[in-house]
């Protein structure tokens, strides 16, 4: 059972595309939109952790992955600094 209300806006020429649409799949708007929003979202979600490369790049990144990692004095400084959250709690 569907309680979640998603409310948004359309131009006329917008809200006719979407009907048009949604008829030729015999869906009704509402399915229509939140199909192809849920599959624009999941399409945006996978960009962020799956990438394609071809056979010459990813044997260059898993080369990098296994080498050995070095220094960076940077990240040794960033790591040394104590959380906001764990210096209030220590006062406390």
């Amino acid at each position: 059972m569907r309680d979640a209300a998603i409310n948004l806006r359309a131009r006329p020429e917008q809200r006719e595309l979407i009907d048009q649409a949604a008829r030729l799949l015999g869906k009704n708007r509402s399915d229509f939109m939140l199909e192809a929003a849920c599959d624009k979202a999941q399409a945006v979600l996978l960009d962020q952790v799956f990438f394609n490369l071809d056979v010459e790049k990813f044997r260059q990144f898993t080369k990098l992955l296994d080498a050995p990692a070095t220094r960076n004095p940077g990240f040794e400084r960033l790591m040394a600094v104590q959380a906001p959250w764990v210096r209030k709690s220590a006062k406390a």
